[in-house]
């Protein structure tokens, strides 16, 4: 299948979203595996819709249906593997956590972003979409989270005197701890 996606994890995608696909009005002549593939290799590629289904038989109408549907049938799957605390007692067994981990009191996250590998979506504009890593992608983290909802609730007091943990991508706030520049006295040091 190439970029790095194993044979178990695409099972694994088949049996989350497998039977919502098969179940769909349209293109149930298209089993599940090829339609997850299609939209996996759109991901991947970039390449036009044309250029898939051409490549599986199908029409780029159908193509273009398949890839949204799959989308949301991802979509649909976030708050199983996207969660944040949200109740006194998911906040304590996190907090507990970071702490015996390393130390730090009172933070129930760690905030970063990372980098996916896609094909440009447009020769013409490609370069508004590299990335500091040469990558298409150009947002910087610090500019998703400040849209993000989660900072929002941070901003807003929804989680207290909790903390989170960024790496230098983002800027230091009261909510949002991130590394000195220079840490020089050994309590620097061991925030470090």
């Amino acid at each position: 299948m190439g970029g790095g996606l194993s044979k178990e994890t695409f099972g694994f995608l088949c049996n989350l979203i497998g039977e919502e696909l098969r179940n769909s009005r349209r293109s149930f002549a298209i089993s599940p595996e090829i339609q997850i593939l299609v939209t996996l290799r759109y991901y991947a590629t970039g390449a036009f819709q044309a250029v898939i289904g051409d490549h599986v038989h199908v029409h780029k109408s159908t193509i273009c249906r398949t890839i949204k549907r799959v989308s949301q049938a991802i979509c649909r799957l976030r708050s199983q593997f996207i969660d944040f605390p949200r109740n006194a007692e998911q906040k304590n067994m996190i907090q507990t956590g970071f702490f015996q981990l390393r130390g730090f009191p009172r933070v129930i996250g760690a905030v970063d972003c990372t980098h996916v590998k896609i094909q440009s979506p447009n020769a013409n504009i490609g370069e508004r979409f590299r990335n500091r890593k040469g990558w298409p992608g150009s947002v910087h983290d610090s500019t998703i989270f400040d849209n993000s909802m989660i900072r929002a609730q941070f901003e807003n007091n929804e989680f207290g005197n909790c903390f989170l943990l960024g790496d230098g991508g983002y800027p230091c706030r009261d909510y949002l701890m991130t590394p000195l520049l220079n840490p020089y006295t050994e309590p620097e040091k061991r925030y470090q």
